[in-house]
Protein backbone atom coordinates (compact mmCIF):
# COMPACT_ATOMS: atom_id res chain seq x y z
CA UNK A 1 0.00 0.00 0.00
CA UNK A 2 1.22 3.34 -0.64
CA UNK A 3 0.77 5.83 1.58
CA UNK A 4 0.69 9.98 0.61
CA UNK A 5 0.79 12.70 2.56
CA UNK A 6 -2.13 15.54 1.78
CA UNK A 7 -0.69 18.09 -0.70
CA UNK A 8 -0.84 21.91 0.04
CA UNK A 9 -3.66 21.62 2.71
CA UNK A 10 -1.45 21.43 6.04
CA UNK A 11 -2.90 23.68 8.59
CA UNK A 12 -1.45 26.67 9.85
CA UNK A 13 -1.91 26.07 13.53
CA UNK A 14 -1.66 23.34 15.83
CA UNK A 15 -4.75 22.02 17.30
CA UNK A 16 -4.72 21.82 21.59
CA UNK A 17 -3.50 18.64 22.39
CA UNK A 18 -5.89 16.58 24.54
CA UNK A 19 -5.23 16.10 28.27
CA UNK A 20 -3.22 12.80 28.48
CA UNK A 21 -3.89 9.92 31.10
CA UNK A 22 -1.43 8.22 33.56
CA UNK A 23 0.63 5.41 32.62
CA UNK A 24 0.05 1.99 33.93
CA UNK A 25 2.70 0.40 35.97
CA UNK A 26 3.55 -2.65 33.43
CA UNK A 27 3.46 -2.85 29.66
CA UNK A 28 3.17 -4.76 26.93
CA UNK A 29 6.69 -5.33 25.01
CA UNK A 30 8.54 -7.23 22.20
CA UNK A 31 11.98 -8.48 23.81
CA UNK A 32 14.79 -11.12 23.02
CA UNK A 33 16.24 -13.21 25.66
CA UNK A 34 19.45 -14.49 23.47
CA UNK A 35 20.52 -13.47 19.90
CA UNK A 36 19.08 -15.35 16.84
CA UNK A 37 16.79 -15.93 14.27
CA UNK A 38 13.60 -13.38 14.17
CA UNK A 39 11.81 -16.54 16.41
CA UNK A 40 13.76 -15.20 19.62
CA UNK A 41 11.39 -12.00 19.81
CA UNK A 42 8.53 -12.81 21.79
CA UNK A 43 5.63 -10.71 23.81
CA UNK A 44 6.90 -9.66 27.50
CA UNK A 45 4.86 -7.78 30.25
CA UNK A 46 7.69 -5.29 31.15
CA UNK A 47 7.73 -2.21 33.72
CA UNK A 48 7.01 1.57 32.16
CA UNK A 49 9.90 3.53 31.79
CA UNK A 50 10.44 6.46 34.28
CA UNK A 51 11.86 9.72 32.34
CA UNK A 52 14.11 12.03 34.34
CA UNK A 53 15.58 15.71 34.08
CA UNK A 54 14.62 16.76 30.35
CA UNK A 55 13.53 13.56 29.09
CA UNK A 56 9.44 12.62 27.69
CA UNK A 57 7.53 9.72 28.04
CA UNK A 58 5.88 8.90 25.39
CA UNK A 59 2.69 5.81 24.59
CA UNK A 60 4.11 4.72 21.52
CA UNK A 61 0.78 3.85 18.57
CA UNK A 62 3.46 2.68 16.09
CA UNK A 63 7.01 1.68 15.56
CA UNK A 64 9.07 1.70 12.62
CA UNK A 65 11.45 -1.41 11.91
CA UNK A 66 14.56 -1.40 10.69
CA UNK A 67 17.40 -3.14 9.00
CA UNK A 68 19.83 -2.45 12.19
CA UNK A 69 17.26 -4.10 14.65
CA UNK A 70 17.24 -7.25 12.71
CA UNK A 71 21.23 -7.12 12.92
CA UNK A 72 21.25 -6.38 16.54
CA UNK A 73 19.06 -8.89 17.02
CA UNK A 74 21.02 -11.44 14.97
CA UNK A 75 23.88 -10.87 17.43
CA UNK A 76 25.23 -8.43 14.98
CA UNK A 77 24.77 -4.26 14.67
CA UNK A 78 24.96 -2.58 18.36
CA UNK A 79 24.09 -5.86 20.02
CA UNK A 80 27.92 -5.86 21.53
CA UNK A 81 26.66 -2.49 23.11
CA UNK A 82 23.22 -4.18 25.02
CA UNK A 83 23.99 -3.70 28.80
CA UNK A 84 21.80 -6.74 29.64
CA UNK A 85 19.22 -9.28 27.74
CA UNK A 86 15.98 -9.54 27.93
CA UNK A 87 16.14 -6.58 25.88
CA UNK A 88 13.45 -4.61 23.55
CA UNK A 89 14.91 -3.38 19.78
CA UNK A 90 13.29 -0.69 17.86
CA UNK A 91 14.85 3.16 17.29
CA UNK A 92 12.15 5.39 15.89
CA UNK A 93 8.64 5.63 16.67
CA UNK A 94 5.60 7.98 16.46
CA UNK A 95 3.25 8.33 19.38
CA UNK A 96 1.66 11.01 21.90
CA UNK A 97 3.34 12.38 24.78
CA UNK A 98 2.49 11.48 28.51
CA UNK A 99 4.75 13.49 30.45
CA UNK A 100 6.64 16.20 29.82
CA UNK A 101 9.54 17.85 31.73
CA UNK A 102 8.15 20.61 32.84
CA UNK A 103 4.43 22.32 32.87
CA UNK A 104 5.44 24.60 30.26
CA UNK A 105 7.29 22.39 28.50
CA UNK A 106 6.49 23.35 24.14
CA UNK A 107 5.53 19.29 23.89
CA UNK A 108 3.36 19.01 26.90
CA UNK A 109 0.97 15.67 27.59
CA UNK A 110 -1.33 15.02 24.72
CA UNK A 111 1.07 16.25 22.09
CA UNK A 112 1.46 13.72 18.86
CA UNK A 113 5.38 13.49 18.17
CA UNK A 114 7.48 11.35 16.47
CA UNK A 115 10.81 10.64 16.62
CA UNK A 116 13.82 8.24 18.00
CA UNK A 117 15.10 6.77 21.22
CA UNK A 118 18.82 6.18 22.12
CA UNK A 119 18.82 2.68 22.12
CA UNK A 120 20.84 0.22 22.86
CA UNK A 121 21.29 3.21 25.86
CA UNK A 122 17.64 2.79 26.90
CA UNK A 123 14.91 0.68 26.09
CA UNK A 124 13.06 0.34 22.56
CA UNK A 125 9.97 1.24 20.95
CA UNK A 126 8.84 -2.26 20.69
CA UNK A 127 6.83 -1.59 23.41
CA UNK A 128 3.73 0.98 24.24
CA UNK A 129 5.70 3.13 26.07
CA UNK A 130 9.07 4.18 25.84
CA UNK A 131 11.37 7.06 27.07
CA UNK A 132 12.70 9.59 25.48
CA UNK A 133 15.44 12.92 24.94
CA UNK A 134 13.40 15.75 24.18
CA UNK A 135 15.58 17.43 21.37
CA UNK A 136 15.07 13.87 19.85
CA UNK A 137 11.48 14.31 18.50
CA UNK A 138 9.43 16.45 16.92
CA UNK A 139 5.54 17.39 16.22
CA UNK A 140 4.04 14.11 14.28
CA UNK A 141 3.45 15.79 10.37
CA UNK A 142 -0.63 16.45 10.97
CA UNK A 143 -1.16 14.75 7.47
CA UNK A 144 0.59 11.40 8.26
CA UNK A 145 -1.44 8.43 10.64
CA UNK A 146 1.13 7.42 13.29
CA UNK A 147 1.61 4.37 11.11
CA UNK A 148 2.98 6.28 8.26
CA UNK A 149 5.13 8.55 10.73
CA UNK A 150 6.66 5.88 12.53
CA UNK A 151 8.47 4.76 9.29
CA UNK A 152 9.99 8.66 8.78
CA UNK A 153 12.49 9.47 11.47
CA UNK A 154 15.19 7.04 11.89
CA UNK A 155 14.99 6.67 8.02
CA UNK A 156 14.20 10.25 7.17
CA UNK A 157 17.34 11.51 9.43
CA UNK A 158 19.83 9.16 7.83
CA UNK A 159 18.96 10.28 4.63
CA UNK A 160 18.99 14.00 5.17
CA UNK A 161 21.97 13.78 7.34
CA UNK A 162 23.82 11.65 3.80
CA UNK A 163 22.35 14.33 1.24
CA UNK A 164 21.79 17.75 2.89
CA UNK A 165 24.48 17.97 5.65
CA UNK A 166 27.45 15.49 4.17
CA UNK A 167 26.99 15.65 0.26
CA UNK A 168 25.74 19.52 0.77
CA UNK A 169 23.31 18.59 -2.03
CA UNK A 170 22.74 21.81 -5.03
CA UNK A 171 21.65 22.18 -8.50
CA UNK A 172 23.37 20.29 -11.17
CA UNK A 173 24.92 18.27 -8.70
CA UNK A 174 25.35 14.64 -9.66
CA UNK A 175 24.59 11.92 -7.28
CA UNK A 176 24.44 7.79 -7.32
CA UNK A 177 22.65 6.35 -4.79
CA UNK A 178 22.77 2.51 -4.44
CA UNK A 179 19.67 0.82 -2.73
CA UNK A 180 17.14 3.72 -3.62
CA UNK A 181 14.06 1.42 -2.90
CA UNK A 182 14.73 1.00 0.52
CA UNK A 183 13.62 2.93 3.47
CA UNK A 184 16.82 5.27 3.47
CA UNK A 185 17.56 5.13 0.05
CA UNK A 186 13.45 6.76 -1.39
CA UNK A 187 14.16 9.21 1.32
CA UNK A 188 17.73 10.21 -0.03
CA UNK A 189 16.06 10.24 -3.69
CA UNK A 190 13.86 13.01 -2.89
CA UNK A 191 16.04 14.92 -1.15
CA UNK A 192 18.59 14.79 -3.55
CA UNK A 193 16.28 15.75 -6.34
CA UNK A 194 14.58 19.16 -4.05
CA UNK A 195 17.88 20.28 -4.02
CA UNK A 196 18.11 20.01 -7.68
CA UNK A 197 20.50 17.47 -7.75
CA UNK A 198 21.10 14.99 -11.28
CA UNK A 199 19.67 11.44 -9.37
CA UNK A 200 20.94 8.23 -10.35
CA UNK A 201 19.64 5.49 -8.79
CA UNK A 202 20.30 1.50 -8.63
CA UNK A 203 17.78 -0.89 -7.84
CA UNK A 204 15.38 -3.30 -9.14
CA UNK A 205 13.68 -3.04 -12.27
CA UNK A 206 9.90 -3.07 -10.69
CA UNK A 207 10.91 0.17 -8.80
CA UNK A 208 11.94 1.88 -11.61
CA UNK A 209 8.92 4.13 -12.16
CA UNK A 210 8.15 4.41 -8.34
CA UNK A 211 11.41 6.23 -8.35
CA UNK A 212 11.48 8.51 -11.43
CA UNK A 213 8.25 9.68 -9.65
CA UNK A 214 9.98 10.45 -6.28
CA UNK A 215 12.54 12.23 -8.63
CA UNK A 216 15.27 9.27 -10.02
CA UNK A 217 16.54 10.51 -13.82
CA UNK A 218 18.23 7.34 -14.10
CA UNK A 219 17.30 3.72 -12.55
CA UNK A 220 19.90 1.37 -13.21
CA UNK A 221 18.49 -2.13 -12.51
CA UNK A 222 21.20 -3.97 -10.94
CA UNK A 223 19.84 -7.34 -11.80
CA UNK A 224 20.79 -6.57 -15.60
CA UNK A 225 23.23 -3.78 -16.16
CA UNK A 226 26.08 -3.26 -14.30
CA UNK A 227 25.84 0.33 -13.52
CA UNK A 228 29.88 1.16 -13.85
CA UNK A 229 29.38 0.30 -17.47
CA UNK A 230 27.07 2.93 -17.88
CA UNK A 231 27.70 5.75 -15.39
CA UNK A 232 30.49 8.46 -14.80
CA UNK A 233 31.68 11.10 -13.48
CA UNK A 234 28.96 11.32 -10.45
CA UNK A 235 29.99 14.28 -7.98
CA UNK A 236 28.60 11.61 -5.02
CA UNK A 237 28.06 7.96 -4.76
CA UNK A 238 25.70 7.48 -1.09
CA UNK A 239 26.38 3.38 -1.35
CA UNK A 240 23.64 1.85 1.28
CA UNK A 241 24.80 -1.33 0.17
CA UNK A 242 28.93 -1.52 0.94
CA UNK A 243 31.41 -3.47 -0.41
CA UNK A 244 29.33 -7.12 0.40
CA UNK A 245 27.75 -7.79 -2.70
CA UNK A 246 29.63 -7.37 -5.72
CA UNK A 247 32.00 -5.28 -5.11
CA UNK A 248 29.49 -2.26 -4.76
CA UNK A 249 32.23 -0.38 -3.20
CA UNK A 250 35.11 -0.59 -4.73
CA UNK A 251 33.09 -0.47 -8.52
CA UNK A 252 31.54 2.93 -7.06
CA UNK A 253 34.88 5.05 -6.81
CA UNK A 254 35.35 4.07 -10.47
CA UNK A 255 32.70 6.39 -11.38
CA UNK A 256 33.30 9.22 -9.43
CA UNK A 257 35.06 11.78 -10.70
CA UNK A 258 39.00 12.98 -9.49
CA UNK A 259 37.99 14.35 -5.86
CA UNK A 260 34.32 13.08 -5.98
CA UNK A 261 33.29 12.31 -2.47
CA UNK A 262 32.60 8.73 -1.46
CA UNK A 263 29.68 8.09 1.32
CA UNK A 264 29.91 4.65 3.25
CA UNK A 265 26.38 4.05 5.42
CA UNK A 266 26.91 -0.13 6.24
CA UNK A 267 31.08 0.47 7.31
CA UNK A 268 31.13 -2.62 8.86
CA UNK A 269 31.10 -4.14 5.26
CA UNK A 270 34.29 -2.24 4.07
CA UNK A 271 37.07 -1.84 6.95
CA UNK A 272 39.42 -0.51 3.83
CA UNK A 273 37.05 2.11 2.12
CA UNK A 274 39.50 4.78 3.07
CA UNK A 275 42.63 3.63 1.90
CA UNK A 276 40.68 2.19 -1.74
CA UNK A 277 39.33 5.90 -1.72
CA UNK A 278 43.19 7.48 -1.15
CA UNK A 279 44.36 4.86 -4.23
CA UNK A 280 41.60 5.77 -6.50
CA UNK A 281 42.00 9.71 -6.13
CA UNK A 282 38.52 10.38 -4.28
CA UNK A 283 37.36 11.20 -1.01
CA UNK A 284 35.54 9.08 1.68
CA UNK A 285 33.63 9.46 4.76
CA UNK A 286 31.46 6.72 6.86
CA UNK A 287 28.13 8.07 8.22
CA UNK A 288 25.99 7.42 11.36
CA UNK A 289 22.81 9.08 11.96
CA UNK A 290 22.21 12.18 14.36
CA UNK A 291 19.12 11.97 16.27
CA UNK A 292 18.03 15.93 15.83
CA UNK A 293 14.65 16.61 16.42
CA UNK A 294 15.48 20.34 14.48
CA UNK A 295 15.99 18.46 11.24
CA UNK A 296 12.96 16.68 12.16
CA UNK A 297 10.68 19.34 12.15
CA UNK A 298 12.56 20.28 9.11
CA UNK A 299 11.18 16.97 7.45
CA UNK A 300 8.05 16.84 8.91
CA UNK A 301 7.32 20.15 6.72
CA UNK A 302 8.41 19.09 3.64
CA UNK A 303 6.02 15.51 4.58
CA UNK A 304 3.22 18.05 5.01
CA UNK A 305 3.66 20.06 2.13
CA UNK A 306 3.63 16.95 -0.53
CA UNK A 307 7.34 17.93 -1.34
CA UNK A 308 8.21 14.58 0.29
CA UNK A 309 6.48 11.17 0.81
CA UNK A 310 6.57 7.93 3.05
CA UNK A 311 5.93 4.74 1.82
CA UNK A 312 5.20 2.01 3.70
CA UNK A 313 5.50 -1.45 2.66
CA UNK A 314 4.31 -3.73 5.34
CA UNK A 315 2.48 -3.30 8.36
CA UNK A 316 2.62 -5.96 11.58
CA UNK A 317 1.04 -5.82 14.68
CA UNK A 318 3.41 -5.86 17.87
CA UNK A 319 2.89 -9.19 18.24
CA UNK A 320 4.01 -10.48 14.82
CA UNK A 321 7.28 -8.58 15.01
CA UNK A 322 9.47 -11.80 14.51
CA UNK A 323 7.25 -12.05 10.97
CA UNK A 324 8.27 -8.31 10.65
CA UNK A 325 11.87 -8.71 11.02
CA UNK A 326 11.87 -12.10 8.53
CA UNK A 327 10.40 -9.64 6.17
CA UNK A 328 13.14 -7.27 6.23
CA UNK A 329 16.10 -10.02 6.26
CA UNK A 330 13.89 -11.31 2.94
CA UNK A 331 15.13 -7.86 1.09
CA UNK A 332 13.92 -5.84 -1.48
CA UNK A 333 11.24 -4.28 0.97
CA UNK A 334 10.02 -1.23 -0.85
CA UNK A 335 10.25 1.70 1.86
CA UNK A 336 9.54 1.37 5.57
CA UNK A 337 8.15 -1.83 7.51
CA UNK A 338 6.13 -0.87 10.36
CA UNK A 339 4.94 -2.61 13.65
CA UNK A 340 1.62 -1.03 14.87
CA UNK A 341 1.70 -1.02 18.50
CA UNK A 342 -1.52 -0.05 20.00
CA UNK A 343 -4.54 2.26 18.93
CA UNK A 344 -4.26 5.99 18.17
Amino acid sequence: MRFRPLRGNAPTSVTEPAPASDPPPAMRAVVFDDVGAPAVLHESTVPVPTPVLSELLVRIVAAGVNPIDAKTRSGAGVSAQLPSLPSTLGFDFSGVVVKAPYESHPLPPGTPVFGTVPFPRSGGTYAEYAVVPSLSVARKPTSLSHVEAAGVPLAALTAWGLVVETAHAHEGQRVLIHAGGGGVGHFAVQFAAYFGAHVTVTASGPNAAWLRELGASVVVDYRTTRFDEVIADVDVVIDLVGNVHGDTGTRSMKVLRPGGLYILVPTGSWPDFAAAAEAAGVRATSFKVIPDGGALATIARLLDSGAVQVYVDKVFDLSDAAAAHASVEEGHTRGKVVLRVSDD
